[in-house]
């Protein structure tokens, strides 16, 4: 018989022991995201974002066929300069398991893994979906489905502006995942507090976040649920001083014949050089906002 290869880290473990409210995170923003040191002191800041709210961070990544739920300073650090690592969503996670790799988790990816050691909610920084121009390429996100499937609570800044944001509420709502804006009618766009689109439902506390899941569950409904969390007013980018930065990366994208997993890092990085650096001091602004969130729902689950 085969054992799930998975392995707890210490604090974690502790957690679980306790009873006590855990917050999963991704890695890619890690692998992925922004340059060595900066990804990791920025993984180490969000993690403390969690613990000053009350719930242990979860870091989760494959390393060498194993699935780590929490890394320790150690793993970390050597995740953080390491060198062609994998990004893992549904569809290659467990090839990258049984083959021995390193990979970083996605929203998908993490989901799967937080799910598999009873961790109910994530904080990420925004959600994959259905990118423009999908009616051609049909590129949309494993993010999606999988909330559609894996009852988890994921806390982002809504979806990424670079989406096509209403096919993406769309199948949002055709999958039957409730999205759920924090505070506000409008439903966040990353950068960007608010957008022209208004969100299928509001909670304004942890604690009805929490109800709400704790519901699904009771009604049997599958999958998790999506709470859109504006990022802070001092950290955000106007929706109008935004869009034209995002038209210039599509356009370029496209010009280049970007395509697949490789759009979002594309259009990311070009985002960072056309706002000179500004986008992603609002990434990490919205990732610590959304982490604090997620804690206080982790708390509010576990009361």
């Amino acid at each position: 018989m085969t054992i799930l290869p998975l392995v707890l880290s210490p604090d974690v473990q502790a957690a679980k022991d306790a009873g006590s409210a855990i917050v999963a995170l991704e890695s890619t923003i890690i692998t992925h995201g922004m340059p060595y040191p900066q990804n990791v002191e920025t993984a180490r800041i969000v993690e403390s974002d969690v613990r000053a709210e009350g719930a242990t961070p979860a870091t989760i990544a494959v390393l060498n066929g194993v699935i780590h739920v929490g890394l320790t300073d150690a793993e970390l650090e050597s995740l953080g300069q390491a060198k062609n690592v994998a990004k893992l969503s549904r569809a290659d996670m467990a090839v990258c398991i049984a083959t021995g790799g390193t990979g970083a988790t996605t929203v998908a990816a993490t989901m799967i893994a937080a799910h598999l050691a009873g961790i109910k909610v994530f904080a990420t920084g925004g959600i994959g979906g259905v990118h423009r121009g999908a009616e051609t390429t049909f590129d949309i996100s494993a993010d999606l489905l999988e909330l559609a499937q894996t009852p988890v609570t994921v806390v982002a800044a809504g979806p990424k502006a670079i989406l096509d944001i209403p096919k993406t509420l769309e199948v949002l709502e055709t999958q039957g995942v409730p999205v759920i804006s924090y505070g506000q009618d409008s439903l966040p766009a990353f950068w960007s507090r608010a957008s022209e689109f208004t969100a299928p439902l509001r909670l304004d506390t942890a604690a009805d976040i929490a109800k709400s899941a704790v519901m699904r569950g009771l009604l049997g409904l599958p999958g998790g649920q999506l709470i859109a969390n504006p990022i802070p007013a001092a950290d955000e980018i106007s929706v109008d001083e935004i869009t034209p930065y995002i038209e210039q990366a599509l356009s370029e994208a496209e010009a280049q014949g970007i395509a697949a997993k490789q759009v979002t890092p594309f259009l990311l990085q070009r985002m960072f050089e056309l706002t000179e650096g500004r986008s992603l001091t609002a990434n990490i602004a919205l990732v610590r906002n959304n982490a604090r969130l997620a804690a206080q729902i982790a708390c509010a689950l576990c009361a």
